[in-house]
């Protein structure tokens, strides 16, 4: 918010240290942009069923989550689309009544849990729950190596009042079993660089609407505006509504900066070797205050930090001081303008 708030005019430097990066050694110098698609589903609520029908909570966890822009190459499990495919596939033999919703957290990680209350016919209970069950055992077998921790589980509770409508839950479902999520396109310019990726983020009912979050990130704008599009399309298709906004453009990398110049010797003189340079598909504020400043001279860089947007996040002590001694030696030889 506050680099979209920047206004024109205001800086008047023009060489820009981006502290934000999250690998000591390393020098960033471009990043994906991104788009927000927000979608809503609007429903009158239904009275559920008194009697023949068991409520129950569908719960996943234990998945690892993470940065959408930092660890979407990672191939982890999304919480929402683990969620949603169970409850498509079951609503074929069962009639599943979905309640409510609650999956996902900040638009900008993968989701690591979900949960949904549903209600199936109580005759049909047992052979739901072991249906569950036996999914579980596919998507720890799917995502074996990768999410060793992952739980799908289920258990009986109180019966809610009201429930979402049946005809926008199975719009809804089946919307976000089609969502596009994870990594689209690897860069051909760059090896192992993601360059278009997607994250069905947050997926939360509030009794008259079902609101839906996708971060779409790309370093080709083109790439972003036709995912943003093909997304608003599914939902659209589904009856939701959706808006597409908070767009920026990516920071494209300028191999002959004087600021990566100047920090690239530094960073030899200081420790012997050449620093890492390289893109990160991952929002940095650069994009952002480069498309309002274009001739500013940019660069991203920082101490280690693991897992960010996750509760495993943490910073590599040792690389802290690495870093800040680092910063120091960039201002006592930053390039003249």
């Amino acid at each position: 918010d506050g680099a979209f708030g920047l206004k024109k005019g205001l800086l008047r430097g023009d060489i820009l240290l981006n502290l934000d990066s999250e690998t000591e050694g390393e020098l960033y110098v471009g990043c994906a942009g991104g788009l927000d698609a927000n979608v809503t589903f609007k429903y009158a609520a239904e009275k559920t069923p008194v009697r023949n029908y068991t409520a129950a909570k569908i719960t996943v966890k234990g998945l690892k989550g993470g940065h959408s822009g930092i660890q979407i190459g990672c191939q982890r499990a999304n919480a929402n689309k683990v969620l949603f495919r169970f409850l498509n596939a079951a609503s074929a033999p069962h009639d599943v009544l979905l309640c409510s919703v609650d999956g996902g957290g900040l638009r900008n990680a993968i989701p690591r849990e979900a949960e949904a209350v549903v209600m199936v016919k109580t005759k049909e209970y047992e052979a739901f729950a072991k249906e569950l069950k036996a999914y579980e055992k596919v998507v720890k077998a799917e995502y074996a190596g990768i999410e060793d921790a992952v739980s799908v589980k289920i258990r009986e509770c109180e019966a809610p009042a009201e429930m979402v409508a049946r005809e926008v839950a199975e719009k809804l479902t089946k919307a976000v079993v089609g969502c596009p999520d994870g990594v689209q396109k690897m860069s051909m310019a760059m090896p192992g660089l993601v360059q278009t990726s997607s994250n069905l983020a947050r997926v939360v009912s509030d009794g008259k609407t079902v609101k839906l979050q996708c971060l779409l990130r790309s370093s080709v704008n083109t790439e972003k505006a036709a995912l943003g599009e093909a997304i608003a399309a599914v939902f659209s298709l589904a009856g939701a509504k959706v808006q597409l906004s908070g767009s920026y453009d990516g920071w494209n990398p300028d191999m002959d900066s004087p600021i990566l110049k100047a920090m690239t010797a530094s960073y030899k003189a200081l420790y012997g070797k050449q620093p890492a340079v390289t893109a990160i598909h991952a929002g940095l504020e650069c994009g952002i205050i480069g498309s309002k400043y274009p001739k500013m001279d940019m660069i991203s860089f920082g101490p280690t930090i693991c897992y960010p947007h996750s509760p495993d996040e943490k910073v590599e002590i040792a690389s802290v001081g690495k870093f800040y001694e680092f910063m120091v030696d960039t201002l006592r030889n930053i390039p003249k303008k």
